[in-house]
């Protein structure tokens, strides 16, 4: 239970407005992300009065199937992933919105059916579209030019009518050459403004409490800088291993999959100087400044900066090669060269198969000097202060501070004070997704990687990737620990330990 409570004093409390009424096509509507995330979005949001009235949805896919058993198995998918139980009746309604057309995404036939679907549900929705690319990233570049090519886009400015709306799926592009390309493509047919480079962890509240928390609280902000900062961790650690998706994660690595877009994006948060206003620009804008003070690695600086690691038994898994050399846990010492953060280190580490599922970013302030408490610390650690923000699981905030422990001496110990937001607001947290998917609708971008950082991120990583890619000698860890012991002595340096991998508190 939340040790807090909470009031709601602003905003929250009035309705939010629905997006106008509008025609969402997801490619790859039978794969796994649907299923798992983005039909119990949609869903979800209708329960909530969020979703556009009246809204078509169209799932496109290679499976034969009609509408109707589409239907069903969407609603299959969401009775098993869905934060809600289904409502018959609901689903009534639910599943008349939903429309389904059958073919490769490489045939013309494919769009020529889209287009007719697409002019009928136009009539409906005021030709304002919304497509979701929940494919394999190599797919990306076929949608597009086939899209274009059958004019079911094309380039508006900000704020026309009717609105052409694309989200793009991680990973955007493999390194900067890549996502290089990609993105110039989709420039050749629609504006920066268009396009929704989409990033779940962004859409999760604690994630999007880091601005509340600095800026709307005087106690934290004079405090955020490296006068009172020590260091900082960003963990994002997985307790499953890769889950079947061998042929996935060869090609893709731990960098690739979590570090390049999720940490380095939160860190872009954390780090971030005050805004000019809360606007997806004004936001952006400070975000990008943070990834260009980030100081590059040349390759030859990885070994000292980057760790990697494998799980024992990643080899043995279906579609991964005897001899790989794919990292699925990084661990990186940034710096970043600007007047607030000058000399902190931020410490960033992911992996998979590790002793806990946690996401969370940890301030670690500096410790007081031991003049007064030198007695009464001997023999003891005398702690500092950690603000932690826990992104998944169980999303809230906690603060470690030191107290006195009642008794007739002074005696130092340690209180972990812990907010659950869930608890501390009596009100159920949306998936990420939900958010996400409503704020492309409304076409706030705020949450969406711009093109620059989405490059300025590359650019970071490639170093990285190029020291690592098939290069032999990747330490093994054993699953269900903290990651290879490599790792300990990249924190070790600074005078620090990981934070231990366990459930809040």
């Amino acid at each position: 239970m939340s040790a807090v409570s909470a009031e709601v004093i602003g905003g929250d409390e009035r309705a939010s407005p629905r997006p106008e009424p509008c025609v969402i096509v997801i490619f790859g509507a039978t794969g796994d992300l649907t299923g798992r995330k983005l039909a119990p979005a949609l869903y979800n949001l209708m329960l909530d009065d969020l979703l556009p009235e009246p809204c078509v949805i169209i799932g496109v896919a290679r499976e034969p199937m009609t509408t109707a058993t589409f239907a069903d198995h969407v609603l299959r998918r969401v009775s098993e992933h869905s934060r809600r139980e289904v409502d018959p009746a609901r689903w009534e309604r639910f599943a008349a919105k939903l429309d389904y057309v059958a073919g490769e995404f490489a045939t013309a036939a494919t769009y020529d059916a889209l287009a007719e679907r697409l002019a009928a549900a136009d009539s409906r929705c005021g030709g304002n579209r919304l497509f979701y690319f929940a494919t394999p990233p190599a797919v990306f570049p076929m949608l597009i030019e086939n899209l274009a090519a059958h004019k079911l886009i094309e380039r508006r400015p900000v704020d026309a009518r009717p609105a052409c709306r694309v989200i793009v799926e991680k990973p955007f592009g493999r390194d900067l050459g890549s996502a290089t390309a990609l993105n110039d493509l989709i420039a050749k047919h629609l504006d920066e403004n268009q396009i929704f480079r989409i990033d779940h962890y962004l859409g999760k509240e604690t994630v999007q409490n880091i601005l509340v928390l600095r800026f709307g609280n005087s106690i934290f902000e004079p405090l955020w800088n490296r006068n009172h900062v020590d260091h900082v961790e960003i963990t994002a650690a997985e307790s499953i291993g890769i889950e079947g998706r061998g042929a996935f994660y060869e090609s893709t690595g731990v960098i690739r999959d979590v570090v390049q877009n999720h940490l380095l994006q939160v860190l872009s948060l954390v780090a971030m100087e005050v805004p000019a206003s809360f606007s997806a620009d004004d936001i952006r804008d400070e975000k990008i400044q943070v990834l260009r003070s980030i100081r590059r690695l040349h390759v030859e600086d990885v070994a000292a900066n980057a760790i990697r690691g494998q799980y024992r038994g990643y080899r043995d898994e279906a579609g991964v090669a005897k001899d790989s050399t794919t990292a699925t846990y990084a661990a990186l010492r940034v710096m970043i060269d600007d007047w607030r953060w000058q000399g902190v280190p931020f410490f960033l580490r992911a992996g998979k198969h590790l002793a806990e599922r946690v996401t969370e970013v940890a301030i670690h302030f500096k410790s007081v000097p031991l003049v007064l408490f030198k007695h009464e610390a001997a023999g003891e650690v005398l702690q500092p202060a950690v603000l932690t923000l826990r992104i998944q699981p169980e999303e809230g905030i906690s603060l470690r501070f030191v107290a006195k422990v009642p008794g007739d001496r002074i005696a130092i110990g340690n209180v972990v004070m812990s907010m659950a937001y869930a608890d501390a607001f009596h009100r159920p947290i949306s998936e990420a997704y939900e958010r996400l998917l409503l704020d492309c609708m409304r076409g706030d971008a705020t949450l969406y990687p711009r093109r620059d950082s989405v490059d300025r991120a590359w650019q970071l990583m490639d170093p990285i990737l190029h020291a690592w890619d098939g290069a032999p000698g990747v330490p093994i860890y054993e699953p269900g620990s903290a990651g290879p012991v490599e790792a300990d002595a990249l924190i070790a340096v600074h005078g620090d330990t990981w934070r231990p991998l366990t459930k809040a508190p």
